[in-house]
């Protein structure tokens, strides 16, 4: 294993560390939670294959699972950023492409370019895990069917007056 597998390896326990240990307690207002773990995937080297990185999310989504009780949510968002996060660095690639061998980092690519990529990534991970949390489709196709069955005009049998 080459010297940076091994810190990748290493980065890997820091960061599920930091999630589990010190921010899973830390919620401002009982609204803002702070994903530190969704980093570790955003900021692995640009030539990472597909295959490797879903499989990086899923395994450090699992663990996080573990410990915050959420029956698969996690490693969920995690595959699914693990999934999207080549396609969406291909589309935001500078002119000259990336450098190999090197990661998606502010000091490589300047702050412009690293809150276009890091956002948008961000604000999807945390959309999509909100969303399942609060019952994702199931909830939203109740409402729906609520809506449709629900009478508007007068009911039989009922007068109002």
């Amino acid at each position: 294993m080459s010297r940076s597998g091994i810190l990748q390896f290493i980065s890997f326990f820091i960061y599920l560390l930091l999630q589990v240990m010190l921010f899973k307690s830390l919620v401002l207002f009982n609204t803002a939670f702070c994903f530190l773990y969704v980093a570790f995937i955003l900021l692995l080297p640009i030539e990472t294959s597909t295959l490797s990185l879903m499989f990086i999310g899923f395994a450090l989504g699992f663990t996080v699972d573990i410990f915050y009780d959420s029956l698969g949510l996690h490693a969920f968002t995690m595959v699914l950023i693990a999934y999207l996060r080549n396609y969406w660095l291909s589309v935001i690639s500078p002119q000259g492409g990336y450098d190999t061998g090197t990661g998606p980092t502010l000091a490589v690519n300047g702050v412009q370019w690293f809150m276009v990529y890091t956002v948008p990534m961000i604000f999807l991970h945390h959309f999509v895990l909100f969303f399942l949390e609060a019952g994702g489709f199931v909830v939203f196709w109740y409402y729906v069917w609520f809506c449709l069955a629900s009478r508007t005009g007068p009911v039989r049998g009922y007068s109002a007056g």
